[in-house]
């Protein structure tokens, strides 16, 4: 069995509660473009401390932080209550709203290769966990 395998198993096995339903391979999806984007982001952001003039980009250091929480967030196998995943699609939500702050800023940078790269993988890591939180949704009994 390889990692991922191993992991989404691992991560089945002890999910309780409302998230015993969860998709598994979403949240897999969502964890590897939370790490992707962390990645991503610091790399940016190191590329543009050696630009001149150029101190580096507060928002893809942000982005990778959050991106990092978000990611620690979801791996930590705990019994989910209601409030749990209340919390959790708060999270989801201010992850995605992050990430699209920063592939808008890298947009904007122009021909910087890193910044291309991280607005995509920004992008990718909102719809990730906008689709995460819409699988959520039905989980909460309101």
């Amino acid at each position: 069995m390889d990692e991922t395998n191993q992991m989404m198993s691992m991560m089945s096995e002890s999910a309780q509660g409302p998230m015993a339903g969860m998709d598994m391979a979403m949240v897999q999806r969502c964890i590897e473009a939370c790490s992707a984007c962390e990645q991503a982001c610091t790399m940016c952001s190191g590329s543009m401390m050696s630009m001149e003039g150029m101190s580096g980009s507060a928002m893809c250091m942000n982005c990778a932080e959050t991106c990092n929480t978000m990611m620690r967030m979801m791996l930590r196998p705990l019994p989910m209550n209601e409030r749990d995943m209340a919390a959790m699609m708060a999270m989801l939500q201010a992850t995605s709203v992050m990430c699209r702050a920063c592939a808008d800023d890298c947009s904007a940078m122009g021909d910087s290769a890193y910044a291309t790269m991280c607005a995509q993988v920004c992008r990718n890591c909102a719809d990730a966990c906008d689709a995460m939180t819409a699988s959520m949704k039905p989980m909460m009994t309101a």
